[in-house]
């Protein structure tokens, strides 16, 4: 089981780590080819986004990492999980159903809150 939380939750600090430092930093024009929604909503918004991914990242990895706090391990996890049922709500919103990587995303983020450390 730990094995399993580490690979989990470790594939989804890498991408919410890359995802969350590109709406950090980079200019609307820089993140519409990747993010369409970009459009939708006011650069202040795309980048608490981005850095609400890149403390949840961390959430999931430095609590259990230090043994200070595990269980905001499994809150980053459900953090991530609501995160994509909102984006998945602007997909579908915009028209857009490729929603195959959101689901995936909120997939992994569910299983890895329960198997993430309690104590």
């Amino acid at each position: 089981m730990r094995a399993a939380y580490w690979v989990l939750a470790g594939l989804l600090a890498l991408f919410y780590l890359y995802g969350g430092g590109l709406k950090a930093v980079r200019s609307r024009e820089e993140l519409r080819p990747m993010m369409a929604w970009v459009d939708d909503l006011p650069m202040t918004a795309v980048r608490a986004i981005g850095a609400v991914e890149v403390l949840g990242a961390l959430g999931l990895l430095l609590p259990p990492l230090t043994g200070i706090a595990p269980w905001l391990a499994a809150v980053a996890a459900a953090g991530f999980v609501l995160l994509q049922l909102g984006a998945i709500r602007v997909h579908v919103r915009m028209r857009d159903h490729q929603l195959a990587l959101n689901v995936g995303l909120l997939v992994v983020a569910a299983v890895t809150c329960g198997l993430a450390p309690v104590s």
